[in-house]
């Protein structure tokens, strides 16, 4: 190829690397319908990954409830209703729903029974066909239910579903209680915490380990104006939900929580949301947390999204890193992250995103590390995009809903997430190979030789391109080190087709200085290197 060519291909990747774009990714509603649909939440199946469970917030002038969508074929269809058994009385269905499978198959849903009164549940044996009648798990003020179970066959816990949630009742503690009957009871609610003076606990989220550790982490929120989070609580539990280690502040945030998000004067969290990595790689065990955060670093000035990892269990955490890779205050914002490991240990994060738009539309990010976390790349997966506003017969100024969802399952990524492109909000999803995004074939002619080019540009602050060729299919590794040859950052490592390739990569959290990219290729036994030199000027 001609230098001008290859200018030319450089130029197209910048641009299609700064919006994000992703051709290959269509949108679709799990459920269409006229109903007014938020709040989605998605599970699996522990053993059978074609087996999914989603629910959503469904909302009208008359009625609220929790809609029941369920696919067996990895997402790719789904069935369902937008009131739990299918139409019947919506008595004690209030709303904030959480979708979990056991490791018998049985779908557990919980939910409230009012406007922040009582947490009930329901079960279904046939993949949501039927559903018992609601089991209240406990009565008076409770909100923001989020449920788990431990899919670990080999821990001794195996099967235990849990739920945690806000006792909505001073101290505003987080509390939980678990089932070991697929929901037919549930035992006596458990307190987690003693929140301190002046702040209410709130957006509880859980998750459990490989060894059926139960993590648990949530906000606290001060109690006068403007009310938003100001640290991040952690707790885990070694026997099944019965006691618990607590830190309430196992690092401290500024979160995004407001009932007045301008220009669409909606409210929006910024609530913590917790993932483990459970696939026996390199980061297995690693905890991570993702936020809503602005005005402490290093967050901006607008919303941004935050990750923060623990390599221990929780006994530890790292320093705020900043996931949404576009340029700091610039007056965009970012906010209700949902997060999810996959099958090789990449980490995922969506979340709404107003990053290349003038107006007062939003569009939908997906955010994905290799590197447990350091380093971060954007990539938008949205066709359409909607203006966010309040849902017809909701309760609460500025009410759009409190969060998204994604899940890793059947080998496919499968983001969910509400917006209005018909007219009305409704669930609409994604099936997203991570094999198609990240890196950029760039021409289907074959090359003649192994060949690294120089990034473009060099030097760079903080984004740049590395682009390279593959005369034969062969195992790839494209890594980044330091001056002092210790990786830092891996940002391929896969069996990958002959051709030109482009790979954007992201150096927001390096300091300044010399770092080296190299390219390591394996064929039919032969291993070939080729490394070349970049320098980051900050």
């Amino acid at each position: 190829m001609n230098t001008l060519r290859i200018k030319k291909i450089i130029t197209f990747i910048l641009l299609l690397t700064s919006v994000g774009l992703n051709a290959q990714i269509t949108n679709f509603r799990i459920h269409p319908s006229l109903n007014p649909q938020i709040e989605p939440s998605v599970s699996r199946h522990p053993e059978n990954e074609l087996i999914m469970f989603a629910s959503a917030y469904t909302i009208t002038a008359a009625f609220r409830s929790e809609g029941v969508y369920v696919s067996t074929d990895g997402g790719f269809t789904w069935h369902g209703s937008d009131t739990c058994n299918s139409g019947s009385s919506t008595n004690n269905h209030g709303g904030d729903p959480g979708p979990v499978i056991d490791r018998y198959g049985n779908l557990i849903l919980t939910h409230q029974g009012g406007f922040i009164t009582g947490m009930f549940s329901n079960t279904s044996s046939n993949l949501g066909a039927s559903w018992t009648t609601n089991y209240q798990i406990a009565s008076g003020d409770q909100d923001k239910g989020t449920p788990g179970t431990d899919d670990v066959n080999s821990s001794s816990y195996y099967g235990r579903s849990y739920l945690v949630w806000t006792k909505y009742l001073s101290p505003f503690p987080i509390v939980i209680s678990y089932t070991t009957n697929s929901g037919i009871n549930w035992n006596s609610v458990i307190q987690i915490n003693s929140t301190p003076s002046g702040y209410y606990s709130l957006g509880s989220d859980i998750k459990v380990n490989n060894q059926g550790v139960v993590y648990v982490c949530w906000a606290a929120a001060i109690t006068t104006s403007p009310q938003n989070e100001k640290f991040c609580g952690f707790a885990k539990s070694n026997n099944g939900g019965v006691s618990w280690d607590v830190n309430e502040n196992a690092f401290e945030m500024n979160g995004v929580k407001t009932s007045s998000l301008q220009p669409w004067n909606i409210r929006i969290n910024g609530y913590p949301h917790i993932e483990t990595d459970k696939t026996g790689s390199m980061y297995n065990g690693f905890v991570y947390i993702v936020t809503g955060e602005k005005n402490l670093s290093p967050a901006g000035t607008d919303p941004d999204i935050i990750f923060h990892r623990s390599t221990d269990g929780g006994n530890t955490w790292s320093e705020g890193i900043r996931v949404n890779q576009d340029p700091l205050n610039n007056g965009k914002v970012q906010y209700f992250p949902a997060i999810c490991t996959d099958e090789n240990g990449g980490i995922n994060v969506i979340y709404y995103d107003n990053r290349n738009i003038s107006s007062d539309s939003m569009d939908v990010y997906l955010s994905r590390s290799t590197d447990a976390g350091l380093t971060w790349h954007d990539y938008r997966i949205n066709q359409f995009r909607f203006v966010p506003k309040t849902v017809i017969g909701s309760v609460g100024a500025g009410n759009q809903g409190d969060n998204i969802a994604v899940i890793f399952t059947n080998g496919k990524l499968q983001p969910m997430w509400m917006a209005d492109y018909t007219g009305v909000y409704q669930i609409w999803s994604a099936m997203i190979d991570l094999n198609t995004i990240g890196i950029n074939q760039i021409t289907n002619e074959l090359p003649g030789d192994l060949n690294l080019l120089q990034n473009y540009p060099n030097p760079f602050n903080p984004e740049t391109i590395i682009n390279f060729s593959l005369p034969h299919d062969a195992f790839t590794k494209l890594i980044i080190s330091d001056i002092t040859g210790k990786q830092i950052a891996e940002l391929l490592n896969k069996y990958t087709k002959a051709g030109y390739y482009s790979f954007p990569f992201n150096a927001s959290n390096l300091s300044g200085g010399i770092y080296f990219y190299t390219l390591v290729t394996e064929n039919n036994g032969r291993i070939r290197q080729v490394s070349k030199k970049m320098l980051l000027v900050k």
